[in-house]
Order: C-alpha cells, then structure tokens, then sequence
C-alpha cells in the first residue's frame, strides 16, 4: 500500500469551535476521509487538576534535562542523538501548551462558577431587603396604631370607684364592664355625658337667678346715679370759690387719691417734689423756680395700678369650673418656643409700673423741660425720660441739637453718672437668667437709671466713695441744676456758628481794643474724626473724650480743637490747635503754639468773668485770637522780600522772643495795654 493511500485514511482531528464548521465541510467532500472531533473542555472533565500539576513539573524537568545533554552533545561535538532529542523536547512543548489551555479554561470554568453563585447571591441579598422593608413597614403601621389617640381620653373622667359607686346600674352595667376594658370606657363616657347634662341644667338655673340679681343692682345704682347730679352741682359751685382762694382742693384731692396708687419711690419723688414747689415761691435761683414753673402730675392707668395693689387671690376673677377646664386645655396646647419663652421673660423683668410721674419744668427764657419718671417693679429702680421745649432762636443752631438729645442731654448732671447701667448690683444676676448682656440696649425704651433719680427716689445703693447726700437737700440741688442745663451753652454755640463771639462789659478789660483775628467756622465732629486728625495724638487720650462730643473751630489758618464737658463751666474746655501757614505747625512741633494751648487751657481762671462762669468759652476763644494776632504779626520776615510786611505790627510788645524757644509775649496787660512774657 503506498504512502499517498495512507495519508488518505489518515483521520483528522478537529479541536475547538471549529471542529463543526471542519466537521460540515468533510461531508461536503465525501465519505472518503473518517472525521473525528476532539474538545479539551470534554477531556477536561475526566482529567484531575493534580495530576495535570504533576505531569506539569515532571514535563518541565524532563525538558530541563533534554535542554542539557542537547547542550552537552553540542559541546562535546557529537552529531548523533541530538534530532531525536530535539523531537522529544518538542513533544514535551506541546504538552505543556496542552496543559496551559486546558489551565485556562480550567480558571474560566471556576470564574463562571464563581457570577453564578454571586448573581445567586444578589437575588437572595434583593428579596431580603424587600422582606426587611415589609416589616419595617408593617412595624410604622403598628405603632401608629398604638399611639392613636382619641378625643376621649383628652376628657378627665370620674375614677372606676367613683363611677360604680355613683352610676345607676344601666349605666354601669358591673357584669360587662368589669371584664371588657372597651365596654366600661364606653359606659364612664356615657356616665359623664350624663352629668354634663345636669350640670348644664343647673347653669342655666344659675344664670337666671344671676338676671334677677343684676336686676336688683341697677335698680339700686338709678337710686344712687339719681344723687350724683346734685353732689356734682354742690362742686361745680364750689370750684370759682376754690379759684379764687388758689386753693384748688378738688384737683388736689384727685391727684393725691391716685397717688395712693404710686409705687413708693414715686410717692416720696411726688411728695418732695410738691414741697419743694409750694416752699419755692419767694425762692430766687440763677433761673427763678416758683409753684408755677414746678408742676407735677401724674400719669398712666389708674386702674391697672389698683388691680396690682390688691392681693393675688381678690385680683382672680371667679370662673366657673368648665370655663377653667377649657383654658387649662388652651394652655396644654398652646407650646411656646425657647426664645420666645426668654423674650416673654425679659419684658416681664424690665415691666414698668402702670403710673409714672412727669414734672414740668420752666425756665426765664421761655423753654420747659419735661422730666418723666418711671419705676421698674422686678428690677427695684427708677428711670428717667427727657423732652425739650425750646424757643425758635435756639432750636436752629446745627451743634446744639446734640446737646438737647434726650440720651444726653442729663447725662454727666453730676460727675461720672452717664445713665447707661442700672446702679442696682443685684439686677446682674437678675439679667444673667433672662440673657440680658447690657442694659443700655433698653434705655431708650425705658429711660435712664441716673444715680440721682434712684435719691430723687429714696432709694440708696452702693457707691463708692461717692458721698450721699440728703434727700431734703438734694431736691433743690437738682432743680437747680436742671434749671441752668444747657442754657448758657446753647446761646454760646448759637452765637459761635455766626461767627459772633459775645463778650460781655464786664469782661472787655481781657483784650485789647483791636482784634484782627475772627472766627469763621464752628462745626461739630465725633470723637473717631477727633482721633483721625494727625495734630490730635496728645488729647484723644483724655478719658472724658470718649464719652462726649468735640467741638471744632476754625479761624483763619488756624484750627483749634475744643472739647465741652456736659458739665461745663464746672469743668474748663479743654484746646488744641493746628495752625496752616507756612507749612502744617501744631502744638508738639511749635512751642509758640504749645505757649497758646497754655494761654487758654492752664490760664483761663483771670477768663472766668462774673460767677458762675459761663462767660469761660467766648473768653477763651476771644484770647485765642489775641494770641493768633500776636503770633503773626511777631513772626520775622525774610529780608530778601520786598513789601510791607504780610501782617504788619499793630500790638505793643515789651520784647518779640525770649528764651533759647524764641516763645512770643502772649500775656495781655491791663491798663496799661502792652504785650509780655509769663
């Protein structure tokens, strides 16, 4: 048989995913060829994983071993032997590929084994949290059911004892409802139902045995009303008999009836206060008080001051109990928040008195000032509220509004009292449980707590070392005072601001005939612009800045800082200055100028004038412009300018300069009318 025959026989092995299409293909051609399929993944299930490993190793050495004497044949020069060992280490080759894929397929038979069972897992996870989620469900359903409240339990019903004890056997029905909890809930509403209904019948009964006794009251109170026009005839006689005596009792009466009522630091405030009046009338002051221009009055609501006299128990109004239970249901439902809780607190604590005092005030000029004052019952202090009436002159001037402010204008009556804390020391812990920080944020509602209100008062707190003084003195002190408050100081800055300075006769001996200086501007600045100006650094350090206005003047080139105390002319104005001229001088780089702060600041008692003093401020304003003359008309000119002199030499002076600081004569001698150094 030839070897063409047998390769024809030979049969064919088909491996993999083409072993159909090959398979198709042979019958198309015939019968001839014998064809035989062959799939490693079918073999792959008899085969053992180990055993493929140990086949695996033992392929490798022997291929291990094949590779070296294939070498050692090569290197010893021996031809023979080495093509049959190249065609076993080839044979082992193509096992180790066989068992390489049968290795993978292996590892993706295992990994689709593996996302079958996750994905079995995954629907088995997906039906649980559907389970988890039902009963979740079912559990909210249930304790909805649970927490289901009715309106019947809202309804305080009478005990189990008391409702078998009371109730008629129909009703009570003790043989089912002591063992059915449903039945005897039903039964004790039935019961209280019942009782309503009595109750009801009962009000009514009440209501008209109310009728015919409000019947009998109005009968009694025509009886009486009918006696009232005669007893107001008899007083209306009376009244031009009380005019003419000027002793108005009836009015006197009436005012005294209500101020029964005032808490007791009003009451000795309203009684000194009328004292005082009625003792002032040949009294004289710099401002002249009488009985006239000292009135008191009273104000608020008398009857909300009654009901807080009267005890607790008589202020509650008698109510029926079904009236209570409706508001104690009101109450039960209505829930405040926290905040607004704290801020019903807070008003409640700085709750004023229903009556307040106002005393009215009139001085020379025509203005009336307006005291109003007020008394704080839980925090036990009085404050006081201001308004100004002042004539049309006055009012117009632009820096004296802030001097009739009602926030200032009493503030610093007497040293160191600003009004802006209350001088209680228990009211801190008073405010610490209601989460007040400040109580200045409250004062322009409810006034301000001077210490000299709370003496006005009677009422004495701790302070200091501060003297008290007694409050049969102190009543006309403070008149006195609020009487000369503000006056002279807003007839200065009304005159200031049209470049007016008034000097009064007595006071003409200060300066010299002629004056070349003027003033020009009188404007009024706050103490952050006061500190913003570079030739300031010195007096923004003065505590008292920080707590009142600043003024400032500019005349010619010079600009002067002045700072007005509230309790001006007690304490002097305080200057500064700044002059523009050849270049910016002020005090701390010009010792002529220091010598002019001086001027006004350390020698101003020679410019006080008359008692009391209120003459200080124009005194002062007038020498500075002395001074600034001085100043510019001693100032050397340069000898290679031609021309009369910029500001030619009208003062007589002694001697121009003196000293190694070549400081100027500034000190004005009378009569005598020359120029000096201190």
């Amino acid at each position: 048989m030839s070897s063409d025959t047998l390769k024809k026989r030979k049969s064919k092995v088909l491996r993999g995913e083409g072993a159909v299409q090959e398979m198709k293909r042979g019958r198309v051609e015939g019968d001839q060829q014998e064809i035989r399929v062959y799939s490693e993944e079918v073999e792959l299930d008899s085969r053992d994983a180990k055993q493929d490993y140990k086949q695996f190793k033992e392929s490798c050495d022997s291929l291990a071993n094949l590779m070296s004497e294939i070498q050692n044949l090569k290197a010893n020069g021996a031809k023979e032997g080495v093509e049959q060992k190249r065609m076993q280490s080839c044979i082992l080759f193509m096992n180790l590929k066989k068992l390489n894929r049968l290795t993978h397929i292996r590892l993706k038979r295992g990994r689709d084994q593996t996302h079958e069972a996750k994905q079995r897992v995954d629907v088995l996870h997906l039906q649980l949290q559907n389970l988890l989620y039902e009963v979740l469900h079912l559990q909210k359903e249930i304790s909805k059911c649970l927490e289901f409240k009715s309106k019947h339990e809202e309804i305080d019903l009478v005990p189990e004892e008391e409702f078998y004890k009371d109730a008629p056997p129909d009703i009570s029905r003790p043989n089912l409802t002591k063992t059915d909890s449903h039945q005897l809930t039903l039964a004790r509403l039935d019961w209280e139902l019942e009782q309503r209904k009595r109750l009801a019948e009962k009000y009514k009964e009440s209501l008209s045995s109310k009728e015919k006794i409000q019947k009998s009251i109005e009968v009694k109170k025509e009886h009486l009303s009918s006696l009232q026009p005669g007893l107001t005839a008899i007083m209306q006689a009376s009244i031009p008999v009380q005019q003419y005596l000027s002793m108005p009792f009836e009015q006197t009466q009436k005012q005294t009836e209500v101020a029964r009522h005032l808490p007791p630091p009003l009451y000795v405030l309203f009684v000194q206060a009328n004292a005082y009046g009625e003792a002032c009338v040949s009294m004289h002051f710099f401002i002249s008080v009488s009985d006239k221009n000292l009135i008191v009055s009273i104000n608020g609501d008398v009857d909300e001051a009654k009901a807080l006299s009267k005890p607790q128990e008589d202020s509650q109004d008698d109510e029926s109990d079904s009236d209570a239970e409706e508001e104690q249901e009101k109450t039960k439902r209505r829930r405040a928040t926290t905040g607004g809780q704290l801020d019903d607190k807070r008003r409640e604590m700085l709750k004023r008195h229903p009556l307040s005092l106002c005393i009215d005030l009139k001085c020379k000029d025509g203005s009336i000032l307006y005291l109003y004052f007020y008394y704080l019952m839980n925090l036990n202090i009085m404050t006081v509220k201001t308004k100004v009436s002042i004539p049309t002159d006055l009012n117009t001037t632009i820096s004296g509004g802030d001097l009739l402010k009602s926030d200032t204008l009493l503030s610093c009556l007497y040293a160191g009292d600003h009004g802006g804390e209350t001088p209680n020391p228990a009211n801190r812990y008073q405010f610490d449980k209601v989460s007040i920080v400040c109580f200045s944020d409250y004062v322009e509602e409810l006034g301000h707590p001077y210490m000299w209100v709370q003496n006005l008062g009677g009422l004495q707190f701790p302070v200091g070392a501060s003297e008290v003084v007694r409050l049969t003195g102190y009543v006309p002190c403070t008149t006195n005072r609020l009487n000369n408050l503000r006056y002279s100081d807003l007839i200065v800055l009304v005159s200031s601001e049209h470049s007016i300075i008034p000097v009064s006769s007595e006071c003409l001996y200060l300066f010299p005939a002629k004056i070349m200086s003027r003033l020009v501007r009188w404007v009024a600045i706050t103490y952050e612009d006061l500190c913003a100006a570079g030739y300031l650094p010195t007096i923004c350090h003065f505590k008292c800045l920080k707590e009142n206005p600043c003024l400032k003047l500019c005349a010619a080139c010079l600009q002067a800082a002045v700072v007005l105390n509230p309790r001006y002319p007690e304490v002097s104005p305080l200057f500064s200055l700044s002059l523009s001229w050849k270049g910016e001088r002020s005090g701390q780089t010009d010792d002529n100028l220091r010598a002019m702060e001086s001027e006004v600041n350390v020698f101003k008692n020679e410019l006080q004038g008359p008692h009391p003093g209120h003459q200080l401020l124009t005194n002062q304003i007038s020498r500075l412009c002395v001074c600034l003359d001085v100043y510019l008309e001693t100032e050397g000119q340069d000898d290679g300018v031609e021309g009369p002199r910029e500001f030619p030499r009208e003062k007589m002076c002694l001697r121009i300069v003196r000293g190694p600081n070549r400081l100027k004569p500034f000190k004005y001698n009378h009569p005598q009318g020359f120029f000096s150094h201190r």
